[in-house]
Parts: structure tokens; C-alpha cells; sequence
């Protein structure tokens, strides 16, 4: 294995479970998802000589994967969707289980938030640092504190909402 090879290892071992949470929560899908993030990491291997160490190479993953994920979305938009049927909708629940329905709600309310709450969402949930998010995100530290803030209470109207139903 030559130095680049090595190199595209570490990266993907320490940033690919970050990525596929980051596409789920754009997606909601688990397919679209693993594939959204294979992607990326194709991007990340063809560009990889052309990184040039003024961000973190997570910051640098992280916007190819937002920018892949947005690029999916608006492809996915301009598709017709077929309704979800209740009986669709019925044998997927019982499929799941508790944990797994929880983990599929709040994506589903993840979803419904707008495209960079979303991003800054996903990236407290993968618990990265602050100073990271804010950078990813282009926001002040300061300012970033209070979006999250406000997303969070966002979220929680969405899934009490979501709730009821």
C-alpha cells in the first residue's frame, strides 16, 4: 500500500460513521445514505492530493458530504415520490424495534428542519467539538450556542407534533 492508501484509511475509519449519520439525517434512508457516503468518500479520495491543511480534514470531509447530500436532495425533489401507505408505514414499525423507531423518529423530525439546522443538529448528535461546528457551519462560536438552542426547541415542537400522531 502506498502513503495515499494508508492515508485514505485513517480518514475513512475515523470520519465514515460520522459521514452515514450526517447523510441519514438528510435522507432518513438507510440505502440512500451508505450510498451518499461512499460517494463522499470517492470525492475525498480523488481530491485528497489537492488538501492543502487549512482546515481539519473532517471540516474539509464534512463539507463534501453536505455538499453530496444537498446535491442528492435536490435531485430527490425534482423525482416523484409514491404516497407512504399506511400499510407501508405499518409493517415498517413492526420491523423495528423500540430503539431503532426512536432513532428513525427524530430523524424524521431531523428532516423536517430546515437544510443547515439539520447540518448543526447532526454534528452535535456525532458530539463533535463546538469550535468544529462552527467552522463547518460558518458561524461565530457565540452565535452558534444560541442556533442550537433554538434548533433543539425546534426539534422538540416537532417531535411532540409528531407525537400526537
Amino acid at each position: 500500500m502506498n502513503k495515499k492508501e494508508v492515508l485514505f484509511g485513517e480518514i475513512f475509519k475515523g470520519n465514515s460513521k460520522k459521514i452515514y449519520h450526517l447523510c441519514y439525517g438528510y435522507t432518513g434512508d438507510e440505502a440512500a445514505a451508505h450510498d451518499l457516503m461512499q460517494e463522499t468518500f470517492m470525492k475525498v479520495w480523488q481530491n485528497l492530493d489537492s488538501f492543502r491543511n487549512q482546515a481539519m480534514i473532517s471540516t474539509w470531509i464534512y463539507r463534501i458530504a453536505v455538499n453530496t447530500c444537498l446535491s442528492w436532495l435536490r435531485v430527490e425533489k425534482r423525482q416523484a415520490r409514491d404516497p407512504l401507505t399506511d400499510d407501508i408505514i405499518e409493517n415498517s414499525r413492526e420491523e423495528l424495534s423500540e430503539k431503532n423507531e426512536q432513532i428513525e423518529k427524530l430523524y424524521k423530525c431531523i428532516a423536517q428542519l430546515e437544510e443547515n439546522e439539520r447540518l448543526i443538529i447532526t454534528m452535535v448528535l456525532d458530539e463533535l467539538p463546538y469550535p468544529e461546528i462552527a467552522e463547518i457551519s460558518g458561524v461565530s462560536e457565540g452565535n452558534l450556542r444560541v442556533k442550537i438552542h433554538r434548533i433543539k426547541h425546534k426539534l422538540t415542537d416537532i417531535y411532540n407534533r409528531y407525537e400526537r400522531f
